[in-house]
């Protein structure tokens, strides 16, 4: 019963005032609404509201008087989307889901890192939980407000590559190059090394692998632990990209060996991932990769060679080279070389002629 639920929530809050402070805190407003009444006072069914706040991430709540007037004006919000046109239903829960996906990790992520790093209390005989209040009083804005401009940065650069697409086909499904970076032996590390020394390795690996990424013109889409799923709207940036990831992981003695893995065509996004053949393609390539090597699809090949940015051969490499020495002109210049390996069959896709991938020395 409602009367239950609500003694409940209470009781729980009672027992632990400092979470109900930061609550307050966070979200700026009171508890006052159970989830009938904020849904009645949206003016949005109980059943879409249900859907709305599961898609965000949360549990159900019964109906305890959990819910502030930001859950109201959230729900109203993405109702009136609906209302007006400018979202399905179903669009509109699917922006309830990637954004609470989003920033769940994020804000599990930003708590872990501040919370941790207080190993020592600014003031003797103060606990933890005692510098938290202040910690959030003084990051909340300064989070916030860094939140929302990295959010309109990417969003401003997300436009910007869609609107690009030749037409509204290509709008939805791209053409991309997929890469999979994956550390090698990973599994064997897991049963040598502390869980904190494993900590530290991912993170750096995933860091060092952002950075690269963002560096050099292509899009981290997830981490994986032991591996990073990366896309470039152009071979040759994604070529640099898994060169680079090669090179940097070999100087650093800390890292395993890693072996990479690209495809280029038709790629699906949704939600911020991508899905298709040919992410499936370069996932398969990374595993049979040699170690320290990049194994790309004949289709990204094509592609390198088609930009000018490697030659079909070595044999046409120095056709063309003779031709402009006749000519008296620069001879063409390549930044990688490719190497056709043998045919093999790979689980799901077939048979599939990989090249090997490597930088050109003049």
């Amino acid at each position: 019963m409602p009367e239950v639920e609500d003694e409940k929530a209470d009781g729980e809050s009672a027992k632990n005032p400092l979470a109900l402070q930061l609550e307050q805190l966070i979200l700026g407003a009171d508890r006052r609404y159970t989830p009938f009444q904020a849904a009645r006072s949206a003016g949005v069914s109980m059943e879409l509201a249900s859907r709305f706040w599961r898609a965000m991430g949360f549990p159900d709540i019964g109906q305890a008087k959990a819910l502030t007037e930001a859950d109201v004006l959230a729900l109203r919000r993405l109702a009136g989307l609906v209302e007006a046109g400018l979202l399905s239903e179903a669009m509109a829960v699917q922006v309830a889901r990637s954004t609470g996906q989003t920033t769940a990790r994020l804000a599990e992520w930003q708590i872990d890192s501040f919370l941790e790093g207080l190993t020592e209390p600014p003031e003797p005989g103060m606990t933890r939980t005692e510098v938290t209040y202040p910690l959030i009083e003084l990051l909340l804005p300064e989070l916030e407000e860094f939140l929302v401009y990295v959010w309109r940065r990417q969003l401003a650069a997300a436009t910007g590559r869609v609107v690009q697409a030749a037409d509204d086909e290509e709008m939805v499904d791209r053409r991309l190059a997929v890469g999979f970076a994956d550390l090698v032996g990973f599994t064997r590390l897991t049963r040598r090394m502390e869980e904190e020394e494993l900590g530290e390795l991912v993170e750096a690996f995933e860091t060092t692998a952002a950075d690269l990424v963002a560096a050099h013109g292509g899009r981290l889409i997830k981490t994986l632990g032991d591996e990073v799923l990366y896309a470039a709207d152009d071979a040759g940036v994604a070529a640099e990209i898994s060169l680079r990831l090669i090179e940097t992981m070999a100087n650093d003695e800390t890292m395993p060996e890693l072996r990479v893995g690209i495809a280029f065509g038709t790629v699906t996004t949704r939600m911020g991932d991508v899905f298709g053949t040919t992410v499936n393609l370069a996932s398969r390539l990374t595993s049979i990769a040699p170690r320290d090597a990049v194994l790309v699809d004949g289709a990204f090949a094509e592609e390198l060679t088609r930009t000018g940015d490697a030659p079909a051969s070595e044999a046409q490499a120095a056709e063309a080279a003779a031709a402009a020495e006749k000519e008296g002109e620069e001879p063409p210049s390549y930044r990688f070389a490719l190497q056709p390996m043998w045919q093999r069959p790979v689980r799901g896709l077939g048979v599939v002629e990989p090249w090997l991938l490597a930088r050109r020395t003049p």
